[in-house]
């Protein structure tokens, strides 16, 4: 049921600015979610560049190689309207169960 929640968080994480992996992580972290690591984000950016999620430019780093930013397109936009949505029911009906409705 919480299949691809993380991968919605990410989502809209990249929805409010263009973000390298790392910085996604962190972000994630900080919001409590600690067990994450760059490795899951990783996977998970894979899978939006791969279902054409995303649009990636490489920049230079200070500290090695280019990094991927990431930033969504409108299908990406359009996936992240859809995890709210599905979000929303999940969480009226966890609600309902709660309230023994």
């Amino acid at each position: 049921m919480l299949k691809g929640v993380l991968e919605g968080c990410v989502l809209e994480i990249i929805s409010h600015e263009e973000i390298y992996g790392y910085e996604i992580t962190r972000r994630l972290n900080a919001l409590g979610f600690s067990d994450v690591v760059d490795g899951t984000v990783y996977t998970i950016l894979v899978r939006l560049e791969k279902n054409k999620l995303v649009e990636i430019t490489k920049k230079p780093s200070d500290m090695g190689p280019p990094r991927k930013f990431f930033a969504l397109n409108d299908a990406g936009h359009k996936e992240l309207q859809k995890f709210w949505q599905k979000w929303e029911f999940v969480s009226s009906k966890i609600n309902e169960l709660k309230e023994g409705k």
